[in-house]
């Protein structure tokens, strides 16, 4: 009787355009946000039968007289209407603000708002006894705040008086959809001729408000239809189907009106994906209501035949097909709005862009100016307010104006929050080092902490405290002062991608290094001033020798190289090997009647491998290892500044010696196990860790040559000999896109051939990874 045969579902242009026509939206803004926040409530609370505005909000209970200033008459849905009401945009915070007051308020017992209504809507009911017992629990629940409610309450119908007009017409508006739904469920309307009734009703509405008012007449009818008929059990699943059918309708609804609410300044229907949603919004509109009006005929038909209607297939297809045609039309309409949400994130970068381009501009020409001191410069990049303490002291932990930096060579560090505790501790040792004290006197530098972060959220914040807390040199002392212009700029001019650098400027603000991170990991303060003249000096001082690999890392590998003695550094996570490798070592350095120290020094990467090994290292007593791993981390990443500190300083490795040297200690970590020799500070041996292995194991075989060349040049020519025999292992170098200057080509340190260049995509979760050199 009310299936509509000669519409079919498929046509969606003959359907449509019943509707058009009837669109004519004009007159008083509506907001309809708030009324599809209330939705999900109302739909979770149940029906509320009566609409009509003769309902008092304040009965004649207990409550009465507690809530003597609320006015008497104000009818329960224009009140409920009233509270979360936003059309005026002067009123809208106001109001938020005093709901959400309200609800937290009630949040102690959640009852009092979930069954107020429907007490309150019961009035008139029949059953006294009932409507006493119920008010009477309100009463016990709000006896100790009902002062702060009265006022809420009042406050809020005052400020709702100057929506009355506006209200009372979309009270009207629910009312009479209630009715349409009414009639059709109880007449057998075809569902099409009740849709376009419907929206005709709501011809001077957009598409979005005509689908919120809609939902809201069928919510605040059939809410919780599941619950009103006794046979509510088991026609369980048929209910499902609605709840579904419903739900996805207001999820349609959602996305309706967030296409309307797309800003008109980034994005407009020249864009395709914009004009096309709006093309579509009209179908999705008459689907929509169209789904609630099968609904509502369903929930009236379930409670007065039941299981005679739920049995029968030709009233029960419905539904579903409907909640599929509805959940394709949410797909497409999501992948629009994904489509232009993208598109206005485009836009405005690209206005953001434009809006940097004036103070980008000044700051590359403030820094290609001569200036009589560094404040103008440091202003500029840091904080030009002048009212604005924008640092910290480290030692002093107080906020300080950038002038305690003028006529000083500064130290900008600069990195996001993922700056590691293993650099801060030994930056921290380098600039506190107690020798450096004098020379700091002297040559004063400061070090300043400038951090980077895109967007700044309360966990972002807190790890800005936690890393700014311990550090006893200057910081900024709050991220968000830095400028985003500032931020332009020392991304692409001194190419900061993330990975810490450390710009030098000097007395008048002029940068003499873009980064001397690795000099600093280097050679310390002893680098000082930082700049290119200073590095290719300190590595004209400089020779292969072990001081080189281990200077402020062991203390106590220094005295073994005063002493002479021959030492063994060795790393790998392979812990058989590690076994048989310090077993033989200590066999031969017995035989051989000479002292051998033997140390552990990890790997660049694997973190959690190499704890491991050291502890078994430590128990297993087979040799001295670095217990700390901040000085694991330290002695790879001084090796791999050295790579490219040579590499930016333009170095070939085919006539660099010590950047073979350099780059061939490397390649052992990423190949496996591997160990270096020497005796003192001279360098005997270096290779991979099985060649030196079966050098050793192999003692008997060249022996006989340790009394006629001796125990060293033993030593190297059979390694050599052991190294002729068999092939060399393939090496390779990945450098990362964050460490400035890559070199456009290699030569292998083993063969000496050029080597092919690759690009590599690596997600490496390992925490003790160096992201600048991997393999």
């Amino acid at each position: 009787m009310y299936q509509d045969r000669s519409l079919k579902m498929s046509d969606d242009k003959v359907l449509v355009s019943h509707i058009l026509g009837t669109h004519n939206p004009h007159g008083q803004e509506v907001d309809a946000k708030p009324f599809l926040r209330l939705l999900p409530k109302i739909l979770s609370l149940g029906p509320r039968g009566d609409l009509s505005t003769d309902t008092p909000l304040i009965p004649d209970a207990p409550l009465h007289e507690k809530l003597q200033n609320a006015k008497k008459d104000v009818a329960l849905l224009e009140t409920l209407l009233t509270t979360i009401h936003q059309t005026t945009n002067k009123d809208a915070d106001l109001l938020e603000t005093q709901l959400y007051t309200v609800n937290q308020f009630t949040d102690k017992d959640v009852d009092f708002l979930k069954n107020l209504p429907s007490m309150i809507d019961q009035t008139t009911n029949k059953d006294a006894t009932l409507l006493e017992r119920q008010f009477n629990m309100i009463d016990q629940t709000a006896t100790k705040e009902v002062a702060l409610l009265a006022r809420l309450l009042y406050t809020i119908d005052q400020t709702a008086k100057k929506e009355a007009p506006l209200l009372t017409e979309l009270s009207y508006m629910i009312d009479q959809i209630s009715n349409e739904l009414a009639y059709m469920a109880s007449s057998g309307t075809k569902a099409h001729l009740t849709t376009v009734t419907i929206f005709n009703m709501l011809a001077i509405y957009k598409w979005g408000v005509k689908l919120v008012l809609t939902l809201f007449a069928f919510a605040w009818n059939y809410g919780q239809f599941d619950a009103q008929t006794e046979h509510g059990a088991p026609l369980k699943p048929q209910f499902n189907i609605l709840k579904d059918l419903i739900g996805t309708a207001l999820e349609v609804t959602h996305c309706v009106i967030e296409f309307n609410e797309l800003p008109s300044k980034y994005i407009t229907l020249e864009v395709p994906a914009l004009s096309s949603a709006m093309a579509q919004i009209p179908s999705a509109a008459y689907w929509t209501v169209r789904s609630i009006v099968v609904c509502t005929y369903q929930i009236v038909s379930f409670n007065s035949k039941g299981y005679e209607f739920a049995l029968s297939t030709t009233e029960a297809w419905e539904p579903s097909t409907l909640a599929l045609k509805l959940k394709i039309i949410l797909e497409d309409l999501r992948k629009k709005m994904k489509d232009c949400i993208q598109y206005i994130e485009e836009r405005k970068h690209v206005e953001s862009d434009q809006m940097l381009v004036k103070p980008y501009q000044m700051l590359v020409k403030l820094f290609t100016m001569i200036h009589i001191d560094n404040i103008k410069v440091l202003k500029a990049l840091i904080c030009p307010r002048d009212d604005v303490l924008a640092l910290v002291d480290g030692t002093t932990k107080k906020r300080v104006n950038l002038d305690v930096l003028r006529r000083k060579n500064v130290l900008l560090l600069i990195s996001s929050l993922d700056i590691t505790q293993d650099e801060l501790l030994v930056l921290e040792y380098i600039y506190n080092e107690p020798r450096l004290h004098e020379m700091r006197l002297q040559n004063p530098y400061e070090i300043v902490w400038i951090p980077i972060v895109d967007q700044l959220t309360d966990v972002k914040q807190r790890h800005f405290e936690v890393l700014q807390t311990p550090m006893t040199w200057y910081s900024v002392y709050h991220p968000s002062i830095i400028s985003k212009a500032s931020v332009k700029f020392i991304r692409e001019e001194w190419h900061f991608k993330n990975k810490p650098i450390l710009v030098v400027l000097d007395l008048q603000g002029r940068v003499v290094s873009p980064n001397a991170i690795h000099m600093m990991w280097i050679w310390g303060s002893h680098a000082f001033p930082f700049t290119t003249l200073r590095e290719e000096a300190l590595w004209r001082e400089e020779a292969w020798r072990l001081e080189l690999l281990v200077d402020g890392t062991d203390a106590t590998i220094l005295n073994w190289i005063k002493e002479r003695k021959y030492i063994f550094m060795y790393g790998g996570d392979d812990m058989e090997w590690i076994r048989k490798f310090t077993k033989e070592a200590k066999a031969v350095a017995a035989a051989a009647r000479i002292p051998l120290e033997m140390v552990y020094v990890g790997k660049a990467t694997k973190k959690e491998q190499v704890k491991q090994v050291r502890a078994n290292i430590a128990r297993e007593k087979l040799s001295t290892c670095w217990q700390d791993p901040t000085t694991i981390w330290f002695f790879w990443t001084r090796l791999e500044s050295m790579l490219f500190s040579k590499i930016q300083l333009g170095k070939d490795v085919e006539h660099d010696l010590m950047m073979q040297q350099i780059e061939r200690v490397l390649s052992f970590d990423r190949e496996g196990t591997w160990a270096v020799l020497s005796r003192g500070s001279s360098v005997l041996a270096k290779e991979h860790g099985n060649i030196l292995w079966s050098a050793l194991f192999e003692y008997d075989q060249w022996k006989k040559n340790v009394p006629l060349q001796g125990f060293d040049a033993a030593f190297q020519n059979y390694v050599a000999s052991l190294r002729g025999n068999s092939p060399p292992p393939c090496c390779r170098f990945e450098f990362s896109h964050y460490d400035g200057k890559i070199p456009e080509n290699m030569k292998c340190p083993e063969c000496h051939h050029c080597m092919e260049k690759y690009t590599t995509f690596l997600c490496c979760h390992d925490e003790g990874i160096v992201q600048a050199y991997l393999h």
